[in-house]
């Protein structure tokens, strides 16, 4: 790949750069993708179908602790004299 002098180049020549960078990283996603789902699609029919997840994976909840020393405060009772 030839290197290209960033510091040259003009700012419209810069926006072209990133523009024309991004279609082509859009476009190796969007292959790359194909070739996962059709990778997806010959691994099913050993086992239970893929699952398509559209939302992350839920995040364990942290366990409360079981300390009760700040529960109730007992205050002293005054005796009766």
């Amino acid at each position: 790949m030839a290197k290209i002098d960033l510091d040259s180049l003009s700012i419209e020549e810069l926006a072209s750069l990133r523009d024309h960078a991004t279609e082509k990283l859009a476009e190796k996603v969007a292959a790359r993708q194909a070739e996962l789902e059709a990778e997806l699609e010959k691994l099913s029919q050993y086992g239970k179908p893929a699952k398509k997840s559209s939302s992350p994976a839920p995040v364990a909840k942290a366990k409360k602790s079981d300390d009760k020393s700040g529960d109730a405060v007992k205050e002293p009772i005054a005796k009766a004299a």
